[in-house]
């Protein structure tokens, strides 16, 4: 046999080694941290769960879920032991104290935000539209616009206010008693 042919053999051996290597590694990283767990460490299960350690037995621990809840849980099913301030952030949503002071900050400057759209609005009683208005009161009401309009108005808006009305007039169907007559 040559040693081309034991060639592939050998580079599958190789892999495989350099695999159950990094794996062996793997464990004994993960064995030292769940060995780091003392109560009062916050910590996260391997299916997702938040808790914080109570106490620590050979191969349990237990962990207090929410506060009064407690369960037993196998030291394998620890996917992480979390650093005080991460465990903080995550369950309790409490930023870290450098950020903390960057929020006090934030507090303090003098940009104000409402808390509601209504304190972002103009509100005088003339803007103010009321359904309760008689048809007599709604006409001085447009005429008293028209009156503004035309004193605030530019030169040509006049022109272009009448041609509005008269698009309006022959949209309404005023415009073909007109066209109809001539």
């Amino acid at each position: 046999m040559s040693i081309f042919s034991l060639l592939p053999f050998l580079i599958i051996i190789g892999a495989m080694f350099l695999m159950a290597r990094s794996a062996k590694n793997k464990q004994k990283q993960a064995m030292e941290m769940r060995n780091q767990m003392q109560p009062g460490t916050g910590i996260r299960t391997i299916g997702g769960m938040y808790a914080t350690v109570k106490e620590v037995g050979e191969d349990t621990v237990l962990l207090e879920i929410a506060p009064g809840v407690h369960a037993h849980y196998a030291k394998n099913a620890v996917g992480a032991v979390l650093e005080r301030e991460e465990y903080d952030r995550i369950v309790h949503g409490i930023e870290p104290e450098e950020k903390a002071e960057g929020a006090e900050d934030a507090e303090n400057s003098d940009v104000v935000v409402p808390d509601d759209a209504s304190s972002l609005t103009d509100s005088q009683d003339e803007d103010r539209i009321t359904l309760d208005k008689s048809a007599d009161e709604g006409d001085a009401a447009e005429a008293r616009d028209a009156e503004e309009d035309s004193s605030t108005s530019e030169p040509g808006a006049k022109e272009a206010k009448k041609a509005d009305d008269k698009r309006a007039d022959l949209s309404k169907g005023k415009g073909d008693e007109d066209s109809s007559s001539s």
